[in-house]
């Protein structure tokens, strides 16, 4: 497969989870904000702001809900913003028009077509459930009309390595907030991870069980250790090489590293320090991004046309 259709595939699903992902945890907490008056609405977004990896104003300029949602909401100028994810993905899947399925393409710029420049803040949740469904319906007909081949493997390989740092962003954004941040049960809810959580558990979240759920549980497909797990599956799938001693693939090294930490250290100490751990966990993910396109999207530079000289 051509590098450069690869490269589309696999950043068409990442930009489809960011999607999914920042919204449900701007409907979380934006929502929190509604309904808390004590909480401090400009600590809160500014923190919000910069787990999400987006800019925040100078401290003389109060941050309010509203800004949040304009800039990591329908600006579509803010990598972070669901707009530039919805954007970016429909452009990628412009580009490898002759793998994407036509119903993913039609799927994708039907989004981006009536993707709003502007939000009132009463119709906040509306939009967010909204992007929720454009992108579950991305990833259905994306399962449905993909053979199961290198194109799925990137694809679904983008997917993965974005859910494992939306996943850490969501328990990163409760930690920062523990005073006055989402219950347990709310982030479960976020992730659609409350009914499954109950089968499992059967009683009221805890902040151990919850946080062991969303890192731990290997049959949850939104939780850190699954998601890396099908990281796995695709780069084998994709490099299939069996190395005789160690592993020579550096996103392998990568994932395998931050699997066996979380995997072995106990959930206590995990708690401890929430913040730090999943910093590190969205570190191993560029790292392991950046592996990914060093492999198998080298960049080299273009050749640049130099005149003779008499």
């Amino acid at each position: 497969m051509l590098s450069r259709i690869a490269e589309s595939l696999f950043w068409i699903g990442r930009y489809i989870e960011r999607s999914d992902g920042t919204a449900r945890i701007l409907d979380v907490h934006l929502q929190l904000l509604l309904e808390d008056p004590w909480i401090d609405e400009d600590t809160a977004c500014r923190s919000l702001m910069g787990v999400m990896g987006s800019v925040t104003p100078g401290d003389e300029v109060r941050v309010t809900r509203g800004d949040v949602l304009t800039s990591l909401a329908v600006d579509r100028a803010n990598p972070s913003s669901i707009a530039y994810a919805v954007q970016s993905a429909r452009e990628n899947a412009r580009r490898a028009r002759e793998i994407v399925s036509t119903e993913l393409w039609e799927t994708l710029n039907t989004t981006y077509s009536r993707m709003p420049r502007r939000i009132n803040n009463e119709k906040a949740h509306e939009f967010f459930q909204w992007v929720r469904e454009r992108s579950a319906l991305a990833v259905g007909v994306t399962d449905s009309s993909t053979s199961r081949d290198e194109a799925w493997q990137f694809l679904t390989l983008g997917r993965a390595i974005e859910r494992t740092d939306m996943t850490a962003r969501l328990l990163a954004t409760r930690a920062l907030t523990e005073a006055s941040g989402p219950s347990w049960t709310t982030i479960l809810r976020s992730c659609g991870a409350y009914e499954a959580y109950l089968r499992t558990y059967r009683g009221m979240p805890s902040a151990a069980n919850a946080a062991e759920f969303l890192l731990l549980d290997r049959l949850f497909p939104r939780s850190v250790i699954h998601s890396i797990t099908v990281a796995e599956q695709c780069m084998s799938a994709i490099d299939p090489v069996a190395d005789r001693v160690g592993h020579s693939n550096t996103v392998l090294r990568a994932l395998g590293r931050i699997r066996n930490d979380l995997e072995y250290r106990p959930i206590e100490e995990i708690l401890r320090d929430l913040p730090e751990h999943m910093e590190q966990v969205q570190k191993v993910t560029r790292e392991a991004s950046e592996a990914i396109r060093d492999r198998f999207f080298p960049t080299h530079a273009e050749p640049s046309w130099i005149g003779e000289t008499s």
